[in-house]
């Protein structure tokens, strides 16, 4: 781990490659595909639809496993952890933000921010004073109690995106995270986003194909025929 200390690495992937067998026919996603997160940075993956964008996110945060090659979140390889420390691993240093907020219906934006502090073994009383304030600072204080089906699109990819922070994760992987959203939402919540990877200093690497939000990036890489290119 002391390399990625001392190189304010957050996450590396290395030779990475993924295939798909079914029967005889093999298909390859990417072949010996590289890639390195510092802390803080706001990188883009833009890539076509069917181009391996989300299977890429997967290999990145553990939840698929590569055919070959490595991904290190904080200097420890995921492919060395049996998966119920890959997912300590991601509750402690990995936040999340979809497409699809993916809140659960039944609980309040509250204890839906609540909900990783509370699978970490937190407090309840410090879990919900730590997603009071967060939720404050996305501006939806006076949405606490409310429900997912109460919120607007926007508003539940607020609560989605508190929810990601509120671990005060390392890196957040975001999967087209405005792309349910209409154009002023869509920006408003961007915007957001990159307001609070400055505020938290929290890595932000998204996959999308929308070119005018992956251009506010630090860096923008192009994923194509199953490799990274810069643009």
């Amino acid at each position: 781990m002391s390399d990625f200390i001392k190189s304010n690495l957050v996450l590396k992937a290395t030779n990475l490659s993924k295939v798909y067998q079914e029967a005889s026919l093999s298909t390859a996603v990417f072949a010996s595909l590289n890639l390195d997160v510092q802390e803080g940075e706001k990188l883009a993956i833009i890539g076509s639809s069917g181009s391996g964008k989300s299977t890429l996110l997967h290999l990145l945060a553990g939840l698929d496993q590569p055919s070959s090659g490595d991904v290190q979140l904080m200097g420890q390889a995921f492919s060395g952890l049996n998966e119920v420390k890959r997912g300590r691993l991601r509750n402690q240093y990995m936040g999340f933000v979809y497409q699809f907020h993916y809140l659960l219906p039944e609980l309040t934006a509250l204890e839906n921010v609540m909900m990783p502090l509370r699978i970490r073994r937190d407090s309840a009383s410090q879990a919900q004073k730590q997603s009071q304030v967060l939720l404050q600072r996305v501006g939806l204080g006076h949405r606490l109690h409310h429900k997912p089906s109460e919120l607007s699109g926007g508003e539940r990819q607020r609560v989605a995106m508190a929810r990601a922070l509120i671990t005060q994760p390392k890196c957040i992987l975001a999967d087209e995270p405005t792309g349910n959203l209409d154009y002023h939402s869509a920006e408003q919540v961007f915007n957001l986003m990159l307001e609070l990877n400055q505020e938290f200093g929290t890595a932000l690497l998204i996959v999308t194909h929308d070119l005018s939000l992956a251009a506010k990036m630090d860096r923008q890489l192009i994923l194509r025929d199953g490799s990274l290119h810069t643009q």
